[in-house]
């Protein structure tokens, strides 16, 4: 397998509180793999966009997102918050 056919995940958290997103984990390959099915076992939505993948995976773990990724992540909670409402329990 190539590195560029290599999936990628990246998980967020966001406390109002804090001034932006935090990298919490991310991996590629198997790792990304795993991420995906303890986000799918514990109910949390994902977003299947490679492009904000790439982006974010660039941000180290324990990290605040760069101000150049507000706009898409805030897409991203723009559409969480659409289908679900409630991301407190998130």
């Amino acid at each position: 397998m190539e590195q560029k056919d290599l999936k990628k995940a990246v998980a967020l958290s966001y406390d109002g509180n804090d001034q932006a997103p935090v990298v919490v984990a991310k991996g590629k390959g198997y790792i990304a793999k795993k991420l995906i099915e303890k986000a799918m076992d514990a109910g949390i939505p994902l977003i299947k966009s490679p492009e904000q993948a790439e982006a974010l995976s660039q941000v180290d773990i324990g990290e605040f997102i760069p101000p150049e990724l507000y706009q898409a992540v805030a897409e991203i909670y723009a559409f969480l918050v659409g289908i679900d409402g409630d991301l407190d329990k998130y």
